[in-house]
């Protein structure tokens, strides 16, 4: 953002320009919500600051009783001006007492340290007391790259993030805290940056020369646990799969939907040949596998197939403990960690590096696709890109619903074989079907 900025300032854009830009934008936003309520804007001495100004007097030109209350002098030439041109009340922020509506433009993107604590106390008092609050770009007291709180936390209703999101808008535990977020269009180009929030996919219907093989094969690995491997099945037809196969020790589970194919491969020889089949679009090897009884000499074979492959579960551990480079394998391989399980592939989460950069960071390693899966779940591919799926839906804390994701990542996956998307398509259509089926359901209801 800074970087964007300045190509900005090089182009010839002033920073009161672009302040201007920004708090015209913020303030009319601000102002469709919330209309005529008396409204306390609190100022800090720099740039953020200035945007208060301007959306204060934007404020009061449609008639809204704004008044600024200020922590300090503007200490910005930018910020300065603004605050001159502001026509309105401006009282110190210790003066300021309860209104309706709160607009925080303390500190934005760029806070490194934490508030003074009688300052975030006098903050804390102002926005709590509110009916509605509003951060811009960002609330004070947090940091912005590393997505996480400086001071207490401190939540608001809305959060106007200027220019492009920023990884605190995005990441725990820093997000839930930003309430509803809106993005305001300054003229930066972000365009070329590699990070990006899950959208919703555009996926095409199925046309009249599809079949169940264009459609995609998935071919599950089954182990100790069938059950899970069943999850994933039904989760991959219910994505796009056009066939689903689960590949397995002796006989087919008692409780094998009818839909979906058994074949036995009781040893290794046997499973090679069976991945050998050309038809298939990606294999799954992970959900219920077990670790132990030979399983790590099942994921070597999974390994050695031709396919795309995605690994989950217990087949994570393992490869942990094999070591986990995967870079001179042909075919793509994506990785679908919780946190302990990425934890087992690459160590602790440092505090200087937030989830996006961590696993970013892991994809480069390893060779492989990632999705790191949370409340905030990223995907991220060894080139660097990334996206970042943000709230996602609470009501998958539930056993099994990794194996439904893994499924459906396995059919997008065969469908396309494109793994950024597979990743992106699968997560979207997850968190959706979690809210379609209501706050309390099994991973079997998910599914289906």
């Amino acid at each position: 953002m800074v970087a964007a900025e300045q190509a900005l300032f090089d182009a010839g854009t002033s920073v009161d320009a672009l302040m201007t830009r920004a708090g015209q934008g913020a303030g009319e936003l601000i102002w469709r919500i919330g209309g005529l309520t008396p409204t306390l804007i609190l100022c800090g001495p720099g740039n953020n600051g200035g945007d208060g100004y301007v959306i204060a007097e934007f404020l009061r030109t449609k008639g809204v009783r704004a008044t600024v209350a200020a922590t300090h002098p503007s200490a910005t030439h930018a910020a300065r001006n603004a605050c001159a041109a502001f026509q309105g009340d401006i009282i110190a922020i210790a003066d300021a007492t309860a209104c309706p509506q709160v607009v925080d433009c303390v500190f934005g993107s760029g806070l490194s340290r934490p508030v003074d604590e009688p300052l975030w106390s006098l903050v804390c008092k102002l926005v709590s007391g509110a009916r509605r609050s509003f951060a811009v770009d960002l609330p004070s007291g947090v940091d912005a790259d590393r997505a996480m709180w400086l001071n207490d936390a401190l939540r608001f209703d809305h959060v106007i993030a200027l220019g492009a999101y920023k990884y605190a808008h995005l990441l725990e535990p820093t997000a839930s805290d930003c309430g509803t977020l809106s993005l305001i269009d300054i003229g930066v180009d972000v365009s070329r940056h590699c990070v990006r929030r899950l959208a919703k996919p555009l996926i095409a219907a199925p046309d009249t020369t599809s079949h169940k093989y264009t459609r995609g094969l998935v071919a599950i690995i089954a182990g100790a646990m069938p059950g899970a491997a069943l999850l994933a099945a039904e989760a991959a037809q219910a994505t796009g799969a056009g066939y689903v196969k689960l590949i397995g020790r002796g006989a087919a589970p008692a409780n094998l939907p009818a839909a979906v194919v058994w074949q036995s491969a009781d040893d290794g020889t046997a499973l090679a040949a069976t991945l050998a089949d050309p038809r298939i679009g990606a294999v799954l090897i992970g959900p219920g596998l077990g670790r132990d009884g030979g399983v790590d000499a099942v994921l070597k074979v999974a390994l050695a197939c031709p396919h795309p492959l995605v690994i989950d579960a217990d087949a994570l551990h393992l490869l942990a403990q094999r070591g986990a480079a995967l870079s001179d394998r042909a075919k793509p391989v994506l990785l679908t960690p919780h946190h302990g399980e990425f934890t087992a592939l690459v160590g602790e989460m440092t505090e200087a590096c937030n989830k996006a950069e961590r696993t970013r960071a892991a994809a480069r390693t390893i060779g492989a696709h990632l999705v790191y899966k949370g409340a905030d779940s990223i995907m991220a591919a060894p080139d660097g890109n990334c996206i970042i799926a943000d709230r996602r839906c609470g009501w998958l804390s539930v056993a099994g619903s990794g194996d439904v994701l893994a499924g459906a990542i396995a059919a997008r996956l065969a469908a396309h074989g494109d793994p950024m998307n597979a990743m992106a398509e699968a997560s979207w259509l997850h968190d959706r079907a979690a809210r379609l089926a209501g706050p309390a359901f099994s991973a079997t209801r998910l599914a289906a």
